[in-house]
């Protein structure tokens, strides 16, 4: 074996720099902490080649001294660290890496100036070998250009991906930080073209930070997002969220950030699941922008050479918080929905149907109507009656809107139900509302003792494959709580005695038992059912609830929109997906091209 050897310091710096350069976007992100650090108003960022050719950050901040220059090119040399203790750090960049790291793997051109300075000075440095230092053109402030990103790194350079893709990563670090520095204007440039330009927004105050989100989020999210605050022993909360019905397949849209900094924390992340948890389903995410605020000693950010990660010293009040804040806004915006008729789907609304081309496919034959809530599928009874009995059945002429959501006017294909409010139309989608309604209610119920249970007249017993049966008995006992007894019935069967009584009849049990076995298997061992009851609540819910294609009366449809209004989260399902959309007046006169 060869003998061990001190590495020399060019190949030193390559493998530190690996630590923290990991791509463009990665120095975008140094040069841009550097120049917030060194308290800048404006900021400049130019991109060729997706950062391969060049990389220029500008700013205004208090640039260095000649002297300084050198010095801010070897590793581990700090402004920002007073003292050697890493407990109280209040900026973006502590580490001293960032430089020589971005040095070992390029050209660097450094060139800087105090205010105060008559003139600049500046300092060129290839692949960590600097070179003379001598004077230069330039105005207050430091300026950093990066060219010919990993040339003496070739392996390096093919694992970049596509100019397009290195750029819009750039742009999202970018944003990021801009987000979270209001008082700062910020200017992208990528190939020639401006992909952000933002103004500085107020002085940095609170009211600021969140004025910044509208331009960097999008109107659906400022029209469609509630506000949050909490603060509790010194931990303050604020920022928006949107409504579950504004929600994404992926995560990129969860901008948080503690203390100022940007970071992709799972604690954070978790929290934003859980306070989401009942009402979006597990492959769609929320959108937020949270900042949170904290003594510095309270939390760690020396995690990672990026600093992307933190360490909270005290993670549960962190959580509590951060849940806490959401599900209290989200309950009090609960009948919000981000889902109206824009004008997208307007557009479709007055296109002439398809022409029939003589396929031989029939319209499916309609439904019998229910003439009253004793024959309404299965658990509405349960949930409407007492409603219906209080109010007399809706008429469909005349007469002021009945509540939020209007007056019923007519079931259209047997699975919306159309509505008349004082300023327009509401479309209700009868399985997903009456889906939140039956989960509530299972809620409600499972709080307060247990879920109701209604004895089946004849136990029905159920087929199943072995691995749904064994899960099924397995979890029994926990089941009974739910509402559904079950007990082994020979071979590859169980025999079901009891079901919930808010569902009304059994309906498919054999369908139910299948789903609710796949969700408990879902849950895995790691967590316990007890910590999963709701997931499989809402699978009981959504067996129980009036299907689409069901014809219902007018009084069953009128049942069914009040209790809506009363019903927490009633604006989503259980899956995330919209209970109603609306259509506005200056809608249907756009509709028309009155408008």
């Amino acid at each position: 074996m060869a003998r061990i050897r001190r590495l020399p310091d060019h190949l030193v710096d390559r493998i530190a720099a690996g630590e923290v350069v990991e791509r463009p976007a990665s120095v975008v992100k140094e040069l841009v902490e550097n120049a917030l650090d060194a308290g800048a108003g404006r900021i400049g960022v130019t991109m060729e080649d997706g950062g391969r050719r060049l990389i220029l950050v500008e700013d205004d901040g208090h640039g260095m001294e000649p002297a300084e220059l050198p010095l801010a090119l070897e590793r581990h040399a700090t402004s920002k660290l007073a003292d050697e203790r890493l407990v109280v750090i209040d900026t973006l960049g502590f580490r001293g890496e960032a430089l020589p790291s971005i040095a070992a793997v390029a050209r660097l051109r450094l060139t800087s100036r105090p205010p105060a300075a008559e003139s600049a000075w500046r300092l060129e440095v290839e692949a960590g070998r600097p070179g003379r230092l001598e004077p230069a053109a330039g105005g207050p402030g430091t300026r950093v250009e990066v060219r010919d990103l990993f040339f003496n790194l070739p392996a390096r350079l093919k694992f970049l991906k596509s100019e397009r893709s290195e750029n819009a990563a750039a742009l999202e670090v970018v944003r990021r930080l801009a987000m979270a520095a209001p008082a700062v204007s910020f200017r992208l440039l990528q190939d020639g073209r401006r992909t952000l330009d933002l103004e500085a927004v107020g002085d940095g105050a609170e009211e600021a930070v969140l004025a910044r989100i509208g331009p960097l989020m999008g109107r659906d999210f400022t029209t469609h997002s509630f506000r949050v605050e909490a603060e509790r022993e010194g931990i303050r909360l604020v920022g928006y969220a949107g409504l579950p019905t504004l929600s994404r397949n992926h995560t990129r849209q969860q901008y948080l950030f503690v203390n100022g900094r940007p970071v992709q924390d799972r604690l954070l992340r978790a929290c934003l699941r859980a306070a989401y948890s009942d009402l979006l389903f597990r492959d769609r995410h929320p959108v937020a922008a949270l900042f949170l605020r904290l003594p510095s000693e309270r939390v760690d950010v020396n995690v990672h050479p990026q600093k992307s990660e933190v360490r909270f010293r005290e993670p549960e009040l962190v959580r509590g918080l951060v849940i806490g804040a959401l599900k209290r806004a989200l309950a009090e915006h609960g009948h919000r929905s981000a889902v109206t008729l824009t004008a997208t789907p307007l557009a479709t609304v007055g296109s002439p149907p398809p022409a029939s081309h003589g396929t031989g496919f029939a319209p499916p034959p309609r439904q019998r109507a229910f003439t009253g809530l004793a024959e309404a599928p299965s658990g509405y009874a349960a949930v409407a009656e007492t409603v219906a009995a209080q109010a007399p059945a809706a008429p469909v002429d005349g007469g002021p809107a009945a509540g939020p959501l209007g007056r019923v006017r007519a079931q259209i294909l047997d699975s919306y139900i159309l509505a008349e409010t004082a300023d327009g139309l509401v479309i209700v989608d009868q399985h997903a509302a009456h889906e939140r309604i039956v989960y509530e209610g299972l809620k409600t119920q499972l709080r307060e003792g247990g879920v109701a249970r209604q004895l089946l007249l004849v136990p029905e017993v159920v087929e199943l494959e072995e691995s749904e049966r064994a899960i099924l008995l397995e979890h029994a006992p926990a089941l009974a709580e739910l509402g559904i007894v079950v007990e082994a019935f020979g071979g590859g069967a169980v025999i079901v005695r009891e079901v919930p009584a808010l569902l009304g009849r059994a309906g498919d049990l054999a369908d139910l038992l299948r789903d609710v076995a796949q969700e408990l298997e879902s849950c895995g061992e790691a967590l316990s059912l007890r910590e999963n009851l709701d997931r499989v609540l809402a699978t009981v819910a959504c067996h129980g609830s009036i299907r689409a294609g069901r014809r219902l009366s007018v009084a069953e449809m009128d049942a069914l929109l009040r209790q809506i209004e009363r019903t927490p989260y009633s604006a989503q399902c259980n899956h995330g997906r919209p209970t109603y959309v609306t259509l506005d007046r200056r809608g249907l006169e756009r509709l028309f091209a009155r408008r």
